[in-house]
Parts: C-alpha cells; sequence; structure tokens
C-alpha cells in the first residue's frame, strides 16, 4: 500500500502572494468596465470586489472562479500580476510545469491557507490546490462553498471533516479521497488539533453569470 503524500509546509517559502485585485483593476480598465459591470457578471457584490481591488480581502477558489469568468481570463490570470491578460495566452500543445516542494501562490482566508501550484500554466482542464484547513466547526467556516464542475479532494495530512449540504459529514483520515459534484456546498474542516492538509483538484469550468449576488 502506497504511503501517503508528503505534506508540504505552507509557511516555508510559498512564493509571492497572489494580488488578483491588480488583474481586476487592470482588466476593467482595458475594457471600460464598472465594478458594477463586473458585480452583474460574476453576481459579486460591488463592496467585495472594491475590497479585492484594494487588497483588504482574498476570497475562495470558487469566489476566484466567478470573478475570471466574468473577466473572461484563465483563473491563473489572476495570480499573474507582472503580465498582462493578453501576454499570459498561450496555446495547449507539448506542455509542462514543475512546482518545487513548497512553492506556488499562496491564498489565506479564514477557511483555508491555500498554494496553487502550476499558475503560470494557463488553460488548464483542472486548477490543483493544496490547502492546509483551518477552521474545525461550520459556524467558524462560515457559508458552504460551491462552484461549477467537479472536485477530487485526497487527505495528505491529519484529520478532515467532510460536510455537505446533503449529506451528513464523513471523516477522512490521510490516505483517504473523495470524488463529489463541486456544484453540491462543501467544507473541508480540521477534525485534529494536529496540521490538517488536502489536495484539492477542481475541474476547469465556464460559469454562466450568477442572477443573485452571493454575500462578501
Amino acid at each position: 500500500m502506497p504511503e501517503p503524500l508528503a505534506a508540504p509546509n505552507p509557511t516555508a517559502n510559498p512564493g509571492p502572494t497572489a494580488n488578483p485585485g491588480a488583474i481586476l483593476r487592470r482588466v476593467r480598465a482595458q475594457r471600460g468596465w464598472t465594478l458594477a459591470e463586473v458585480g452583474r457578471r460574476s453576481g459579486l457584490p460591488v463592496s467585495t470586489l472594491s475590497k479585492v481591488e484594494n487588497g483588504k480581502v482574498t476570497l475562495t477558489y470558487d469566489k476566484l472562479a466567478r470573478m475570471s469568468d466574468a473577466l473572461e481570463i484563465d483563473i491563473a490570470t489572476l495570480f499573474a500580476a507582472d503580465h498582462s491578460p493578453q501576454e499570459m495566452r498561450s496555446p495547449i500543445g507539448g506542455r509542462r510545469c514543475i512546482t518545487r516542494a513548497n512553492e506556488g501562490q499562496k491564498v489565506e482566508t479564514h477557511q483555508y491557507s491555500h498554494l496553487y501550484p502550476a499558475m503560470e500554466l494557463l488553460n488548464k482542464h483542472f486548477t490543483p490546490i493544496i490547502a492546509e484547513v483551518k477552521a474545525r466547526t461550520m459556524a467558524e467556516f462560515g457559508d458552504f462553498i460551491r462552484h461549477p464542475g467537479e472536485e477530487y479532494g485526497y487527505v495528505i495530512e491529519g484529520k478532515i471533516i467532510f460536510q455537505t449540504d446533503l449529506y451528513s459529514p464523513t471523516i477522512l483520515n490521510a490516505g483517504d479521497s473523495i470524488y463529489f459534484d463541486s456544484s453540491m456546498g462543501h467544507a473541508y474542516l480540521a477534525g485534529s488539533s494536529d496540521r490538517c492538509m488536502v489536495l484539492s483538484i477542481c475541474s476547469a469550468h465556464r460559469m454562466q453569470p450568477v442572477a443573485e449576488p452571493v454575500g462578501d
């Protein structure tokens, strides 16, 4: 039986912190869009988008996906502040991308410490995320996360309580994994006092504008 994957340490040389706000501002300027227009296209409140532009809030994957889809750019472009969306476009072909241990784009939310590997590679068919789980209860976590597509989660380290809005909570230990419909509300919660790490792989998607805005 194979050993569980070795856990990376998100605090050790994680690479530059992502700055999606700079990309949001740049793309809006290029297209002559207001924050209200981006909000209409994404379903995100203008107040949230304003905080993103000013570096006052970070977004979870589901909201980053909404914003990238509204801007009509690859989600990886949100992590590439040194390049314009035009410069970042590349054809799909014989590509590869190596992300060394403890490297990647770092995104901190109150639910997770995220590392996004391979963010310089655009037009991927899935998005890998390495997450250290912070919240231990749904009261700490907040609203369920949901996004179109499918997701695969592999527990690297610790114990995870996997919660959804359709099923009873289930416990996943190191080496366990789960594949699920990610449009279902879901949350990874820390189930032990030790560090709890998950490798999450989210399928790529093209989202449709959301009619009703979501909360901050």
